[in-house]
């Protein structure tokens, strides 16, 4: 079975610009305005696991489809790679 750990990893971390770029600096403060379970939202940002239902759930809060959360994901890898 793959190790999906990076992958959640680089998951997390773009979470964590949304809160950034909506400008939270708190992921505490994020969840606690937007009804999140505190130690859930933690987990997903740093790359623990966590169910596709949060991961959804926070994208609705930015309005931001599935798809274009992982076509921005995909926009950084490629331009880390070109690095």
């Amino acid at each position: 079975m793959k190790d999906n750990t990076v992958t959640k990893k680089r998951i997390g971390r773009q979470v964590r610009a949304l809160r950034l770029r909506a400008e939270y600096s708190s992921y505490e403060t994020f969840a606690n305005d937007h009804d999140l379970p505190r130690k859930t939202y933690w987990r997903l940002e740093a790359g623990h696991n966590f169910t596709i239902d949060t991961l959804l759930r926070v994208l609705d809060i930015h309005k931001l489809s599935i798809e274009d959360f992982f076509c921005e994901l995909k926009e950084k890898q490629a331009k880390q790679d070109i690095k």
